[in-house]
């Protein structure tokens, strides 16, 4: 089958050409696969660049509505031949690659005819955000390497210009982000402006030039690259936040729900059916969300009667939220703490895990010119075959609204058991299709971020009730996005609506609450992912415990649950039943795994 990237990556060339002319012509599956990752490719230079493909290092993407136009019709003949497949013939680890490739073109197919492209923007993340990021963990050795990168920034203003047209037309179309949570975007917009260009992230890569590089192309490469920062990048960015101050806050949409876009209600369902992987309602989803937060608000006052507060529900918040005991008093000291906390986790993982990871990871402060309206914490992955591991961002803005009694939770989702566990397994598959290294259906990804806080329980990592109070914040407010999300987006919630009810469910400081509100309402649909992709992995977990009996054994549990990478949950569902089937027939003391003889 088709080797995988890093193999081809560390292969020498000679190697590849010798290997290339011994195999056997690739099967119609894997020319099909091998067809569509090219496309990708091109159509997507800057993944390509973090996926160790360099052909197109020199350019961004274009993006505009006939690129989206030919990538549709590209879709639909990659479905027609994948569907005149006999997949009944293929065997099962064929069909499960047939499977995952049809899951990712029938839902691009589904959401294309919306156009989403006309908001290339959420609260948090952009095209504006992501150039900045385009050469981190990029090997970058030989000059060729930095006029490359000089093409790329020189590419940057008609990008922008590209990204503007389409949020251009969707205001005229009334398919906008709403006006009322553009403040916080515009606000990083304005903090973007270039003033020195050597003191921005474009410049980062000709501060620290290799010696492989001579002397006097290194200076003539620096002052190039500082005079396209200071003009052309500089502009593109003037350029942006001239259109959002002048034409697009102008023209933002008054209401917030994706109901109210055009076509919102189907545009809105099928993000939930994308998002979820499972075929429920928004008014489903909503009802669940409520079951969820009644459960765990009983467990939050259990934990307030345990340390004995005498006050109200909203006073131990209001406790919580101002007490100087639970918050770092430098960066440093937040920052420390979380990578002790990561250390910890690590030590413990054999006990819950039969195969680890090779890849490492870092414990790194979310960027400062974005950090103001971003989450708490997220996990950034490692570019294949680059020079870097996994990073685990911790915000350090505004220490007072980062409390420590979260900081466990949030390390167990961000990193290990969670994201940097589970991604890094999939970036290591071998003898799979590449799309399958980075693929990430969100109800799999997110809702093993969930459930791998509650593990943390198993694990004995709260320590304190405070922290078991952190984690069970964690949970509510999860559970409160199945609410306020399809409240929002489809039962006229307005956005003070979702504000109080998610603040007065959680612990979260009053500005997490706001960024997180911001961004369901720019990012409809993906904060369901979550809380439904922990309750089906929990549901499954039990399932095997119940047929299993003695036999279930935890760590084989996790390693079916994570064999395959990045799944939906119904595929999940499939693989979980091969194990209880595998470990059933297994003598006693065997744990197995799908695929395991």
């Amino acid at each position: 089958m088709r080797v995988t990237i890093k193999r081809r990556l560390l292969a020498g060339a000679v190697c590849m050409i010798f290997a290339a002319g011994l195999q056997a012509a690739p099967t119609p599956l894997q020319q099909l696969f091998d067809d569509e990752w090219a496309a990708r490719m091109r159509d997507e230079p800057l993944f390509a660049t973090q996926s160790g493909v360099n052909t197109y290092n020199d350019k961004l993407p274009s993006v505009t509505p006939a690129d989206y136009d030919r990538r549709l019709r590209q879709d639909r003949e990659f479905l027609a031949r994948l569907q005149a497949l006999d997949r009944a013939a293929l065997d099962s680890q064929s069909q499960l690659n047939y499977d995952l490739f049809g899951f990712v073109l029938e839902h691009r197919i589904a959401l294309a005819p919306f156009r989403g492209y006309r908001i290339p923007m959420l609260s948090d993340e952009g095209f504006h955000i992501e150039v900045t990021r385009m050469t981190e963990g990029v090997l970058m050795r030989r000059a060729r390497d930095y006029e490359d990168y000089l093409a790329r920034l020189r590419a940057l203003p008609t990008y922008f210009a590209q990204n503007i047209a389409n949020m251009r037309q969707g205001a005229k179309d009334g398919f906008t982000l709403p006006a009322e949570i553009l403040p916080g975007i515009v606000a990083v917009i304005d903090g973007q402006q270039i003033t020195d260009a050597k003191q921005t992230p474009f410049y980062k890569p000709f501060a620290g030039m290799p010696d492989t590089i001579a002397a006097a192309d290194q200076a003539r490469l620096r002052a190039e690259g500082e005079a396209v920062i200071s003009k052309e990048v500089a502009g593109a960015y003037r350029d942006l936040r001239r259109f959002m101050h002048e034409s697009y806050v102008p023209a933002a949409r008054g209401t917030i729900a994706a109901y109210a876009l055009p076509q919102g209600q189907a545009y809105y369902t099928a993000l939930v059916r994308y998002f979820t992987n499972l075929d429920v309602t928004p008014e489903q989803v909503h009802e669940i969300g409520l079951g969820e937060v009644k459960r765990i608000r009983a467990e939050m006052d259990a934990i307030i009667a345990q340390v004995g507060f005498k006050g109200t529900f909203p006073e131990f918040l209001a406790f919580l939220r101002t007490d100087p005991q639970f918050y770092a008093k430098s960066p440093e000291e937040l920052l420390k703490e979380a990578s002790y906390i990561a250390k910890q986790v690590d030590g413990m993982l054999p006990a819950y895990f039969g195969k680890l990871p090779r890849l490492p990871y870092s414990v790194q402060p979310v960027p400062a010119e974005i950090a103001p309206n971003y989450t708490t914490g997220r996990y950034s992955p490692p570019p294949i075959g680059g020079t870097k591991g996994g990073e685990y961002w911790v915000n350090t803005y505004a220490l007072d609204k980062r409390p420590l009694y979260v900081l466990a939770a949030l390390t167990l989702h961000e990193a290990v058991p969670g994201h940097h566990l589970q991604g890094a397994l999939a970036r290591e598959l071998e003898n799979v299709p590449a799309f399958r290294l980075d693929l990430y259906p969100h109800a799999f990804g997110e809702g093993w971020g969930l459930y791998s806080e509650k593990l943390g329980k198993e694990m004995g990592l709260y320590k304190t009730p405070y922290e078991e109070f952190g984690r069970l914040t964690y949970e509510m407010w999860r559970a409160c996005r199945l609410v306020v999300d399809t409240g929002m987006h489809a039962k006229n919630w307005t956005r003070q609506q979702a504000l109080d009810y998610l603040g007065e469910n959680t612990a979260l400081s009053l500005h997490e609450v706001r960024t997180e509100i911001d961004r369901y309402i720019a990012w409809p649909g993906q904060a369901l992912a979550y809380k439904m992709g922990e309750l089906k992995i929990l549901e499954l977990r039990e399932r095997a415990r119940e047929a299993l009996g003695e036999k279930f054994d935890i760590r084989a549990f996790h390693d079916a649950a994570l064999a395959n990478g990045g799944v939906p949950l119904p595929i999940l569902e499939k693989q979980i039943y091969l194990y209880i089937e595998a470990a059933r027939k297994a003598p006693p003391g065997i744990a197995t795994s799908p695929g395991e003889k």
